[in-house]
């Protein structure tokens, strides 16, 4: 009696194992990967830097073990790793197609010149980031991004209105000293953070004045004085300034 049963046990778990193996192995792509196959790949996104191609080469090796066995996460990974990209989906849609959504990075800020900042402040490398010309150029410690970000908006917003000059980068040195480049290539030297508003403030406030009567503007100013700042104007320009009090 006990052999009966245990023989109708062995039974059903062979059964059970020959009705599971080849759904296992259709999941796994083992087998039947050919019946089955991924043809149709379906990418939406607004292409700036990635390129149609660069996404094929990504996703194409990872789709021959057929539709059930494609790995999404995989795939996911393999774009993901793309310079351009800020984030993918993933999904398969009945019977043959596989559907990708990027998101493509969108640079804020060249970051010590070889490296670009995202929109969502993610450092990242891209190919051509030096020659991104047209925005803005921070640097700094890496570990003190957030604060040259910050920095920079505030700049900003001192310069708007004023004088006419606008803010194309700001610097941090290693030491603490910040600068500030603006439109014309002038660079502004203010020193540690602490007195930064006031200096502006008070160069701001008597630049009007100071640029009077020289039309290619100066070509750089430091305001790291107790009770002034210093201005260097180009070559072309005969006039000397060599320092203003207040």
């Amino acid at each position: 009696m006990k052999g009966a049963a245990a023989t109708r046990i062995v039974a059903w778990g062979i059964a059970i194992t020959l009705v599971a193996l080849p759904i296992v192995g259709v999941m796994q792509g083992w087998f039947a990967a050919g019946r089955w196959p991924v043809t149709q790949l379906k990418v939406e996104a607004e292409f700036t830097h990635v390129s149609a191609e660069q996404i094929r080469s990504a996703v194409i090796p990872r789709l021959g073990k057929g539709f059930f066995a494609t790995d999404l996460e995989d795939v996911r990974r393999s774009i993901g790793v793309l310079p351009w990209v800020e984030s993918v989906e993933v999904r398969k849609r009945w019977p043959d197609t596989l559907l990708v959504r990027i998101y493509e990075r969108e640079p804020f800020a060249r970051w010590n010149e070889a490296r670009l900042i995202s929109r969502q402040g993610q450092v990242f490398d891209a190919p051509g980031a030096d020659q991104m010309g047209d925005l803005p150029r921070l640097s700094g410690p890496d570990s003190r991004l957030a604060e040259v970000v910050s920095f920079y908006a505030q700049v900003r917003k001192a310069f708007e209105g004023r004088a006419g000059m606008s803010v194309t980068g700001v610097s941090l040195t290693n030491r603490g000293s910040w600068s500030v480049i603006t439109d014309s290539g002038a660079e502004i030297v203010i020193g540690d953070r602490e007195q930064a508003d006031r200096r502006l403030a008070r160069f701001l406030d008597v630049y009007p004045q100071l640029i009077a009567g020289h039309r290619g503007g100066f070509a750089y100013a430091d305001l790291r004085y107790t009770n002034g700042f210093a201005i260097r104007w180009p070559p072309s320009d005969n006039t000397a300034t060599p320092k203003v009090g207040t």
